[in-house]
């Protein structure tokens, strides 16, 4: 009788285990980088950083998101506000007219560095298509393998891009990115995150950036290419001057 309680026992446990270890959905795996790379605060704070000597300052008026770009010379401070629907360039305090193909590439401009700068925050966009598609290990370490892809309504000008997010399977804090775009002529790059830093308990990052030496580049294989150090050290993307304000 002890033998058979003790074997049903096992069983039970062992069926406990099986169920705690059911494997998260690429919606479950994004929620929880988010949370452990800022959470909410991302949405309570007002952020600032200078970008290769160019400064960026994310805002909400009234609860709407404004990103701006500020760029300073001698004479002349260029401000470029992007809010959802709409980009406006100031020279000094004069307004300037453009055209809408010149507006979209000044706010595509601007969104871009925002984005990578808030990473992963944007992932939750209703634009964004996630899925989970494997899991790999990078430099020793195990990682949830993500395909990122966005809607054309709301995707933004460049919403054909594929992007990969590689999260650490321990930390939940997403270590790599690769992007695959189709401007000037397209191409694949390779981040590598470095330089990790909690300020007002919002998650910044450094990025090395590298690309395929071949252009003919699958980037679902990239990891492995990096695994081999087969990827060519481009530049390295670095937020300095960071500050975090919270919002009222």
């Amino acid at each position: 009788m002890k033998k058979t309680f003790l074997i049903l026992l096992i069983l039970l446990v062992s069926s406990c285990k099986k169920a705690n270890k059911k494997e998260l959905d690429a919606q479950q795996i994004i929620d929880k980088t988010i949370e452990v790379s800022g959470g909410i605060h991302y949405k309570n704070s007002t952020v600032s950083f200078d970008f290769r000597d160019i400064h960026y300052i994310s805002d909400q008026i009234d609860g709407k998101k404004l990103l701006k770009r500020i760029t300073t010379t001698d004479s002349l401070v260029i401000t470029d506000i992007k809010a959802h629907n709409s980009f406006q360039r100031f020279f000094n305090d004069s307004l300037l007219i453009l055209s809408d193909s010149i507006s979209n590439r000044y706010a595509n401009s601007v969104n871009s560095v925002h984005y990578f700068a808030r990473l992963p925050y944007g992932l939750n966009d209703s634009a964004v298509n996630k899925e989970l598609i494997g899991e790999v290990m990078i430099n020793g370490n195990n990682y949830y393998k993500i395909k990122v892809t966005f809607n054309q309504n709301d995707g933004g000008e460049d919403f054909d891009d594929v992007y990969i997010y590689w999260v650490n399977k321990i930390t939940l804090k997403p270590d790599f990115l690769a992007y695959e775009f189709h401007v000037d002529g397209g191409g694949i790059r390779f981040r590598e995150a470095y330089n990790e830093r909690y300020i007002n308990k919002i998650r910044f990052v450094d990025y090395k950036n590298y690309k395929a030496n071949n252009k003919v580049v699958d980037i679902f294989e990239i990891d492995s290419l990096f695994n081999t150090e087969s990827l060519e050290l481009l530049s390295k993307i670095e937020l300095k001057n960071i500050r975090v304000e919270a919002l009222n």
